[in-house]
């Protein structure tokens, strides 16, 4: 089940039939304990007769969004060799054997954009890349209900330049995206899930990678421990399992830029950069 957050209201698609959602609004049904039952329920009603795609929202409200760093071995590659001048390599390096995760606030919901929406690069950065994840929904009692996709858009060099300007690199208007859908399951995403990314350019594909959540290093439900352990989240939470694909370092993100994501049995999440 596919559930959308829109501006004609919530639906959830099934065997490509939409169905509007009975909710109060987003929030309502996102911390609501009885999330699937309820989009289970409205199967059984009658499926609308025209769903627009182009009123679809970023699955979104007053959710906060955080981000877990260093979960793949390209991940941790590519922050060590980033911050190798500045000597904070070493620092990656450790969290990604530690037993404690990085984990970072990445953003409130009104700075997530969603599908077709506008994603941006900083205005002081010289160095900006699309980071794709797998990010997980997890409702106020700390267990996941589902998962969309999401864009962690990073400044490389701002956060290579000194690990302490992480959160000015990783937090900004624009700088997350989430969607299309939230795909609502209690059970585990397959190791076999691919995550892949195309950047287009004028026209033309400026770069293309892929890995599996066989990469992730640590598992989702050990992150979500982590997260809820000095935390609450009365409206649910969003986060970010860290990404696997990451692009050459003599690539950098350009205004018109387009950016797709896709994840097996989600979809694929497009923005473009502003």
């Amino acid at each position: 089940m596919k559930l959308y957050r829109t501006a004609h209201g919530i639906f959830v698609e099934a065997n490509g039939n939409f169905y509007p959602v009975d909710a109060s609004d987003w929030d309502e049904l996102i911390s609501s304990v009885e999330l699937h039952a309820r989009v289970v329920t409205a199967i059984g009603t009658e499926a609308v007769k025209t769903f627009d795609p182009t009123a679809i929202l970023a699955p979104v409200v007053s959710q906060e969004v955080w981000a877990a760093g260093v979960t793949y071995y390209r991940s941790r590659n590519a922050r060590i060799e980033e911050s190798k001048d500045a000597g904070g390599g070493n620092f990656y390096d450790r969290v990604y054997s530690a037993e404690r995760p990085e984990l970072f606030f990445k953003a409130t919901g009104r700075r997530v954009v969603g599908h077709h929406g506008a994603v941006r690069i900083r205005s002081d950065a010289k160095w900006s890349v699309p980071e794709p994840e797998l990010t997980l929904l997890i409702n106020p009692a700390g267990a996941i209900v589902g998962y969309t996709i999401g864009n962690d858009m990073s400044s490389r060099d701002i956060e290579g330049e000194n690990p302490l300007y992480l959160p000015q690199a990783k937090i900004y208007d624009g700088s997350c995206a989430l969607g299309p859908c939230v795909l609502l399951s209690t059970e585990p995403m397959t190791k076999t899930t691919a995550i892949r990314l195309e950047i287009m350019r004028h026209g033309k594909t400026v770069y293309t990678g892929s890995t599996t959540l066989a990469e992730l290093k640590r598992e989702p439900q050990e992150l979500v421990r982590f997260l809820f352990g000095d935390n609450s989240f009365p409206q649910g939470v969003f986060l970010m399992t860290g990404t696997g694909v990451v692009p050459a370092d003599d690539f950098t993100l350009t205004s018109g830029d387009i950016v797709c994501i896709n994840i097996d049995g989600i979809g694929t999440l497009e923005n473009y950069v502003a």
